[in-house]
């Protein structure tokens, strides 16, 4: 099974760095000199990475034969990929890989059913769940305990407690408008 670990950023400084979106908890496991990793797009790689280190709260990688600052840039945006055992679990309970919450089927506390995730957006403040409703429309829902209050593998679904005008459809909230 492969998991996206990271994302490239900039570069940094002339001599090949890059800065790095770290997606995993286990970055000094996954991220180490030595290790292999796959791209996204895969034409980019697979990538070795050679050194590693934190600069200012941000990791900084060099990948071997990336020896200059245009090197780095066009590494921009490139997902690094890798492989994981798929009996792996995330250490704490309620952690979850992405491969696990994809295609789960979206409700809401009262059974309403809102949609299925077809994507997860890592962002720098919280990660989002991008549901398909069944409409074909999509819904971006954040994942956030408040939010998000079970996920439920055995059954397959996530369970949410969305705030007003998180999924109500634009013909609920005109028709509200028009009756105010």
């Amino acid at each position: 099974m492969q998991l996206v670990v990271a994302r490239i950023g900039r570069a940094h400084g002339i001599k090949g760095e890059v800065t790095v979106e770290v997606r995993t908890d286990e970055p000094e496991l996954r991220l180490a000199p030595g290790a292999v990793l796959a791209t996204d797009p895969a034409s980019a790689g697979p990538l070795t990475i050679e050194t590693g280190r934190v600069h200012s709260g941000r990791l900084l990688l060099r990948f071997e034969g990336v020896r200059d600052r245009n090197a780095a840039e066009d590494l921009r945006n490139i997902l690094l990929i890798a492989d994981v055992d798929p009996d792996e679990l995330p250490e704490e309970e309620d952690e979850y890989y992405d491969h696990q919450l994809m295609d789960l089927d979206v409700v809401t506390g009262d059974g309403m059913a809102v949609g299925r995730i077809t994507e997860i957006s890592h962002l720098p403040s919280q990660d989002l769940f991008i549901v398909e409703r069944p409409d074909g429309s999509e819904v971006m829902i954040p994942f956030v305990q408040e939010i998000v209050t079970e996920i439920d593998l055995q059954e397959q679904r996530a369970v949410i407690d969305p705030p007003p005008g998180l999924i109500d459809d634009r013909a609920e909230i005109a028709s509200t408008r028009d009756e105010a």
